[in-house]
């Protein structure tokens, strides 16, 4: 008999829902430049995400979301935004939110995050984080 030991072991799996499979297959695969893995219709199209499975789930109609739903930590964000752009994202501005001229909103602790919706309107992200320090260490 095995011991469940927790799932930090095990890959996840991230799911996004859609209700237009050739807009989401075009925006994924061409505009956010994701490999299409299988199309598993009528129930979901399937891309890797830096390996990271991406079953973008069809649905009958769209619910809503408040966050994002799925994000993207970057090296550079303001190189990742102006490449979105150029590839026809736009970013989303909140106006409790003070952004600079690219839509990043930097947070309190540094990390700088910028908002953008798929065309089913799910919310996604792109960040980047300050470089973790090891605890003990000086600031």
């Amino acid at each position: 008999m095995s011991t469940f030991t927790g799932l930090s072991q095990n890959s996840i799996i991230a799911f996004v829902p859609i209700v237009d499979v050739a807009r989401a297959k075009v925006f994924y695969g061409q505009t956010l430049g994701l490999r299409l893995l299988e199309e598993e219709l009528p129930f979901a199209l399937v891309f890797d995400a830096n390996g990271i499975m991406l079953r973008l789930t069809l649905m009958a109609e769209r619910t809503s979301n408040q966050g994002s739903v799925l994000g993207w930590k970057v090296p550079d964000i303001v190189q990742s935004t102006r490449a979105l752009q150029e590839a026809g994202v736009v970013f989303e501005r909140y106006p409790y939110m003070e952004q600079d001229d690219q839509g990043i909103w930097t947070t309190p602790t540094g990390a700088r995050v910028a908002w953008f919706k798929d065309p089913d309107g799910n919310v996604l992200s792109i960040s980047q984080h300050p470089e973790s320090k090891p605890e003990g260490s000086a600031k």
